[in-house]
């Protein structure tokens, strides 16, 4: 499969222009931990000092950006200045000038969507080197809309995580401009992966929503999902968030040998597809 055509004027793609001597032309991000729990693989990163390791692993091994899930003291998710702050310095002092991310999930509110505004309007108080390059918002969670304006007024990029065709629609009815629009197909089963993953591209193409596509997949499609991306020329994502184990099913050490794995992958896509 060929790549499709950059419309005039446009962008380059993710990761053209990366800043590395020969990069691939596919964008990767690193999603370090997400919701799991630390019981579930022994390298996942916790504390900031840890995030900010397993950060600069992933860069080293390729990564153009990472997606995280700060912690509070007690290791549970936290959406609050303190622990976003303390997690993105740390990330940025490791890694200075990578693009840093988290999540803005409901749950980490107990689906109060109240208290995750007023968490988020609360990182109004940190300055430039703690406060996130973007942060990723679902469109299937209530009050998507008011988040994406507090963000934006915080000068924070919004990541647009669409699961299905109707957050496609979603999003464009919202009429909300992005930094990426996040094709994320969460589970299921590892067969249907890519026909649920052309049913949003399509849905987002045919409804003309703007913004470059990432796509990625969790657990058993994860694998697929990369490759799809890479055939398709889309930015795509890798770590202990989606997966556990490499492409051959063995477990893996960490974050850092899952983005050396993705990143050898999709060279040989690249290689394909110039």
């Amino acid at each position: 499969m060929s790549r499709a055509p950059r419309p005039a004027g446009a962008p380059e793609r993710p990761g053209e222009a990366a800043g590395r001597p020969g990069a691939a032309a596919t964008w990767l991000k690193a999603s370090l931990n997400g919701a799991r729990s630390p019981g579930d693989h022994p390298a996942l990163p916790v504390t900031p000092l840890q995030l900010a390791e397993a950060a600069r692993g992933a860069r080293g091994a390729g990564a153009d950006a990472v997606h995280m899930h700060p912690r509070d003291e007690a290791g549970r998710e936290s959406l609050s200045a303190a622990h976003i702050g303390a997690a993105v310095r740390a990330v940025r002092e490791a890694c200075p000038g990578l693009p840093v991310g988290v999540s803005t999930g409901l749950w980490m509110t107990a689906g109060d969507t109240g208290a995750r505004r007023a968490a988020v309007r609360g990182w109004e108080t940190l300055e430039g080197a703690g406060r996130p390059d973007f942060a990723s918002v679902n469109l299937a969670e209530p009050g998507f809309a008011d988040l994406w304006k507090d963000l934006r007024r915080l000068g924070v990029g919004v990541e647009a995580g669409v699961w299905t065709p109707e957050g496609a629609e979603a999003l464009a009815a919202g009429g909300l401009e992005c930094e990426r629009v996040l094709v994320e197909i969460l589970g299921g089963p590892a067969g249907t992966a890519v026909a649920r993953a052309s049913a949003v591209l399509d849905r987002l193409d045919g409804l003309g929503v703007p913004g470059p596509r990432l796509l990625h997949g969790e657990e058993e499609p994860t694998w697929i999902l990369l490759d799809e991306a890479g055939q398709r020329g889309l930015a795509t994502r890798i770590g202990l968030e989606d997966v556990l184990h490499g492409p051959d099913g063995a477990p893996v050490d960490g974050n850092t040998e899952l983005v050396r794995l993705a990143r050898a992958r999709l060279a040989q896509v690249d290689d394909r597809n110039p």
